[in-house]
């Protein structure tokens, strides 16, 4: 496989990076967690639809290019749906919904105007009525649509359909998150495409922990370049050497094993094995780089207003999202096992 970044990658990447320096606003406590301002501009500037089928009016590319916009993403630490909204729920309607589905839905996703979330567990259907609940759902609090998976199957929810109640919760770095509860509630089905989304998603979430840490190592470095201690830059020390050094490796591990997953899977290869194995480096690795930022800043580290604390606070919810390292590690194992 080429590691090369295509030239739609690129500049989409650009672009992003210039609409988000500008739009992206910095939350310390918490108490947001969207940013509708950036996401309508994704929007109008054709972020959004890039990536997208060019049936739907999109720029015809694919998995790739949207894992180079969630770097971005994840460089600004914004707060936009991108990764359930597109890299899953619009990207699963525009391959399995009906014309009707992407009109009514995927359309004003791709102008900005609404939010799509997903729900993979927690979930039983029953004639097409689904019922149960999941909590920490991203960005459900501010979602007008949902895919739900049950077993066998995956159902679009509309979020103002009866039997619907989403309880807004606050995560780590954000208030975004909400308790999806569904009591009864009619769906419209898509298909066996559970495993299809997970995968996707998990793909996204290791191409935005990519953006996060490589972000927080050049801010790491820019600091103990200038900090001084002893009349020295502690960049000069051994120990900071030796920690920062730790953390370029783990950013190169985490954007070798994500490319390698994202490439796979947009190639139609076997890439179950490459996701859990680029999933287990964006927790660990994301882990380990996170705590690198922190301790190297010394006290300014631990506040909350500075920073860097928005790095370690994305680091740390993504360690966790869609399966934290030791699940990859018995995914691995089960798969490997299986193989064998």
């Amino acid at each position: 496989m080429d590691f090369t970044l295509s030239e739609a990658s690129g500049d989409l990447a650009a672009l992003t990076r210039r609409i988000l320096d500008g739009k992206a606003t910095h939350d310390p406590h918490g108490t947001g967690g969207f940013d509708p301002v950036a996401w309508t501009a994704l929007g109008q500037a054709g972020v959004l639809d890039a990536a997208l089928p060019s049936a739907l009016g999109g720029g015809g590319f694919g998995l790739l290019e949207q894992c180079a916009v969630l770097t971005e993403i994840g460089r600004a630490v914004a707060a936009v749906p991108y990764l359930p909204s597109i890299t899953m729920a619009a990207s699963a309607l525009a391959e399995f919904g009906s014309p009707e589905l992407v009109d009514r839905w995927v359309l004003p996703v791709l102008r900005g105007e609404r939010v799509l979330a997903v729900a993979l567990s927690g979930f039983t259907a029953s004639d097409g009525r689904v019922s149960g609940a999941q909590p920490a759902v991203a960005f459900g609090a501010f979602a007008h649509g949902f895919l739900v998976a049950v077993p066998g199957e995956v159902f679009l929810i509309d979020a103002a359909a009866p039997g619907v109640t989403v309880r807004p919760q606050q995560t780590v770095d954000h208030a975004d998150a909400g308790l999806l509860e569904l009591s009864d509630v009619p769906g419209v089905p898509l298909g066996d495409i559970g495993e299809w989304l997970r995968l996707r998603g998990t793909v996204g979430v290791c191409a935005q922990q990519l953006g996060v840490v490589e972000r927080a190592l050049e801010l790491t470095a820019a600091y103990a370049a200038e900090r001084k201690q002893f009349d020295h830059v502690i960049g000069g020390f051994q120990a900071v050497r030796q920690r920062l050094a730790d953390a370029y490796v783990d950013v190169e591990a985490v954007r070798l094993t994500s490319l390698q997953a994202a490439w796979q899977l947009a190639s139609a290869a076997p890439a179950a094995e490459a996701v859990a194995t680029a999933k287990f480096w964006a927790a660990e690795a994301g882990h380990r780089v996170a705590h690198t930022a922190v301790h190297v800043h010394g006290g300014v580290g631990i506040d909350v207003d500075h920073v860097v604390h928005r790095y370690f606070a994305a680091a740390k919810r993504l360690e966790f999202e869609l399966g934290p390292a030791t699940h990859q590690l018995l995914a691995l194992g089960d798969l490997l096992a299986g193989r064998g």
